[in-house]
């Protein structure tokens, strides 16, 4: 038997150093080649790390959170063979240091209920000792049932081979809640119970984005009510035309043509500003940031050259965007280059918000609902569909007057949205 390191990878881009996010093995497991063995984040995306080699788990080089330097120790497996290490350089050369979990309860968990969660009482089962952060072997049907219960896959004891969590031990688990009901306690019971969540990986990322971005930039909010119902008459009447051949149309891509269309009378605003350099880089092409919501956090990816797309086009790259965003599948290149950012909230997105800036950039584009409300029009009451804009601009480069017409100019197209297509 021999033991092979895995030191952390040079992820590339001239990054020295990335922040070990998640493992997803402890000391003792068997791991497959290609297994995924951590999660670490870099300043712009999270990246996998697979095991190049079959074995068994005998030392871990960091905890979630540690900031590692590229070819620290990551991981150490006991191989078949000699290994890639000499024996006089293990144990003494590989640092092993126990990854403890966050305290956490055990039947406390971080996430929002189902849509139709189950009594409490029937998600009390025999639960199994597990790691808050082990991630039990189970199949994504079995997982998506879990889910669709309301039950923490990491307490159910499971049948299969390896200790894989089967449908019929979800059923086994909520048919042992259901003889513990009478015992359950009451809704209105006190809680004392408490939860710490460590700030790291993607999260404490994001945290530090936001942090800078509102110390650095002198940010503005401007907000700008828009007549929708033409443009959702249009996006309607294509999407039952062209929908079948084409794909359905959202009013992302008509926000994206409007932003394109504007910019060309606005190019102080399609710009990202080097503060310490004191350096404002307008830029022709318009690469548009779509903040999406993943597990992880928010994530940006990036529609290139929006100028040269079409309504379709443009609807198929934020569609795959987003499902490689929400997947942690997205790459740096996709995840980084925008040059004014889109963020939507869709039918959650309320009357007003105060997006921040997403730094170098000067400009973020804020969508809220769609609501129908009475309107005036020609002294006559109707009935339209009405959205507002809520919009922040960094105001050391761009000003207060420009950024009001900028915004009305996006709502004159959107109210009249053949002039989305004229030349």
């Amino acid at each position: 038997m021999g033991t092979h390191v895995i030191k952390m990878p040079d992820i590339g881009e001239g990054i020295a150093e990335v922040e070990l996010s998640q493992w997803h093995v402890k000391v003792g497991d068997l791991v497959v080649e290609d297994q995924v063995l951590a999660d670490v984040m870099t300043d712009k995306a999270m990246v996998d790390i697979p095991s190049p080699v079959h074995g068994k788990v005998i030392a871990l080089g960091g905890q979630p959170g540690e900031v590692m330097a590229v070819g620290s120790v990551l991981i150490s497996i006991e191989v078949e063979g000699a290994g890639n290490v000499k024996e006089s350089a293990h144990p003494a050369a590989v640092k092993e240091t126990p990854v403890e979990a966050p305290k956490v309860e055990p039947v406390v968990e971080n996430k929002p209920a189902p849509a139709a969660p189950r009594p409490a009482a029937a998600c009390q089962g025999p639960m199994v000792a597990r790691e808050a952060d082990e991630r039990p072997l189970a199949s994504p049907a079995v997982r998506k049932h879990a889910l669709d219960l309301g039950i923490q896959l990491r307490l159910v004891r499971g049948s299969g081979p390896a200790g894989r969590v089967l449908h019929d031990d979800l059923e086994a688990y909520l048919a042992q809640g259901q003889s513990n009901a009478s015992s359950a306690s009451s809704a209105y019971a006190q809680r004392i119970d408490e939860e710490q969540i460590p700030v790291i990986g993607m999260r404490r990322k994001i945290a530090q984005r936001m942090q800078d971005a509102t110390q650095r930039a002198a940010h503005f909010s401007y907000v700008e009510e828009i007549d929708v119902t033409a443009v959702e008459e249009l996006r309607a009447h294509l999407n039952e035309k062209h929908g079948a051949t084409r794909g359905k149309l959202t009013l992302l891509p008509f926000l994206v043509r409007a932003l394109v269309v504007a910019l060309r009378d606005f190019p102080q605003i399609n710009a990202r500003y080097d503060d310490e350099a004191q350096v404002i880089t307008r830029l022709g092409a318009v690469h548009v940031g779509i903040a999406t919501q993943a597990d992880i956090g928010l994530m940006v990816p990036v529609v290139r050259h929006a100028e040269a797309r079409s309504l379709w086009d443009s609807a198929a790259e934020i569609a795959r965007l987003a499902t490689a965003a929400r997947n942690g599948k997205a790459s740096r290149d996709e995840l980084s280059g925008s040059s004014i950012t889109l963020t939507s909230l869709g039918a959650l997105g309320g009357i007003v918000s105060t997006p921040v800036l997403n730094l170098p950039e000067v400009a973020i584009v804020g969508v809220n609902k769609i609501v129908e409300r009475p309107m005036v029009i020609k002294g006559q009451i109707v009935v339209r569909k009405m959205m507002n804009l809520s919009s922040s601009f960094d105001h050391r480069v761009v000003d207060g007057m420009d950024a009001a017409l900028f915004i009305q100019a996006v709502r004159g197209l959107l109210e009249q949205p053949a002039t989305l297509f004229m030349e």
